[in-house]
């Protein structure tokens, strides 16, 4: 009993000075092996994939090459997506970034029921998107929606607007809704920024006259920029990714019109069943998104 004691305290004194050197890796490990496990497996797993010649018809896990990588240079649908999703983030995104700005200036102030009317301002971000574009599908309903029915009372005519099926209105309907839901979460990363903002140096630069469009250049924009920068980058993913307002809205239509790249991609990977098609799609989207992600990261400074 007494030697195995000794052997038991001679094995700890030897991994002491090891725990007491890698404690804070022995602490994390757990988490790290979960977020690999959860994390990079069905990454890898979907890259397999997509080099295979899987649908929901046939497995076919024989290598197949570049095959699928090759057939996306045809497919003009699949640009015509990528088309879309780009303009929708074009438009949005400058649109929710200045409404956002011009609140976070409004409420910067203190005012009688500011709290309230700040938590009433981002209640849309607490709906679930998919849930806003069947809301506003129904706002925008051609015979029972209330968008017509309140612009014939300003027209003082019957307005027979068709939002979701024509053309020239299915875009702006889309970007209203976007833009209802997202730009409350620009006002308050802007508005927790701009109440950062060295009130000494605007007060001096108001003794010394100097103009607000001068001030908000040379000292307000600077200040704000690297938390801006976060939230356009943010939001700028988030809208290449847009899914659930477009299914619930449009399902892509009229046609292929509002198809955008996640749309596309669920289409032919849970409608098409072209399984190992639809993860090189999503591959080219990962590659896409690096690419830009990397850029902007070097552009506004924010990894350093």
């Amino acid at each position: 009993m007494t030697l195995q004691l000794a052997a038991g305290r001679r094995r700890a004194s030897a991994s002491g000075p090891f725990l007491d050197r890698n404690f804070k890796y022995v602490i994390v490990a757990p988490a790290i092996l979960v977020l690999l496990l959860v994390g990079l497996f069905p990454l890898i797993y979907s890259l397999v994939v997509s080099f295979q010649g899987v649908t929901m018809m046939e497995a076919d896990t024989s290598f197949q090459g570049l095959k699928n990588y090759a057939a996306l240079f045809d497919d003009l649908r699949l640009w015509q997506s990528l088309a879309h999703t780009l303009i929708l983030t074009a438009v949005a995104l400058p649109i929710e970034l200045v409404l956002g700005l011009l609140l976070a200036h409004l409420f910067l102030e203190k005012m009688p029921g500011r709290a309230i009317f700040i938590a009433l301002l981002t209640l849309p971000t607490m709906i679930s998107p998919i849930v806003s574009g069947a809301t506003w599908r129904l706002l925008f309903d051609h015979h029972f929606g209330p968008v017509n029915q309140i612009i014939a009372w300003f027209a003082g005519h019957q307005v027979p607007i068709i939002w979701l099926l024509n053309p020239n209105t299915v875009y702006p309907a889309i970007l209203v809704c976007e833009i209802w839901q997202w730009t409350p979460f620009m006002f308050l990363i802007l508005l927790a920024a701009l109440s950062n903002v060295d009130k000494s140096l605007l007060e001096a630069a108001e003794l010394d006259g100097a103009a607000y469009r001068t001030v908000f250049r040379r000292i307000v924009l600077p200040a704000i920029w690297p938390v801006m920068s976060v939230a356009l980058l943010i939001r700028g993913l988030d809208l290449f990714r847009i899914f659930d307002i477009i299914w619930a809205l449009t399902r892509g239509g009229p046609g292929t019109m509002t198809e955008t790249i996640s749309v596309y991609t669920y289409l032919q990977g849970f409608e098409q069943f072209e399984i190992s098609y639809a993860a090189a799609i999503a591959f080219l989207v990962i590659f896409l998104l690096t690419a830009v992600v990397m850029i902007l990261l070097k552009r506004t400074g924010i990894a350093r």
